[in-house]
């Protein structure tokens, strides 16, 4: 499974990682068990999966307004990327 994993076209362009680095290695490492490996690949996994399913509900139940709580995930997501992008660039 790992051999078929995308590469980072931003990181072998410039070298530089970019938001969505690990995205990938932490999905699959939540799918083996190791979910605190996967939040230290990419601390966003887990809001971004909340996220995916406010829409996914938004889309399949009609009756219910879902569009606060996907702005409030989609905001949290954002704030999560962008301060684990900072750390990991001057951390590593």
């Amino acid at each position: 499974m790992e051999k078929y994993l995308l590469p980072c076209l931003n990181k072998k362009l410039f070298g530089v990682e970019c938001f969505g680095c690990g995205m990938q290695r932490a999905i699959l490492l939540a799918t083996k068990g190791d979910f605190i490996g996967a939040f230290h690949l990419f601390p966003a996994l887990y809001t971004s999966l909340v996220l995916l399913a406010c829409i996914g509900l938004h889309f399949v139940d009609k009756a219910r307004n879902y569009h606060k709580a996907i702005i409030g995930m989609a905001l949290l997501n954002a704030v999560i990327l962008v301060v684990s992008y900072i750390y990991k660039l001057t951390h590593y």
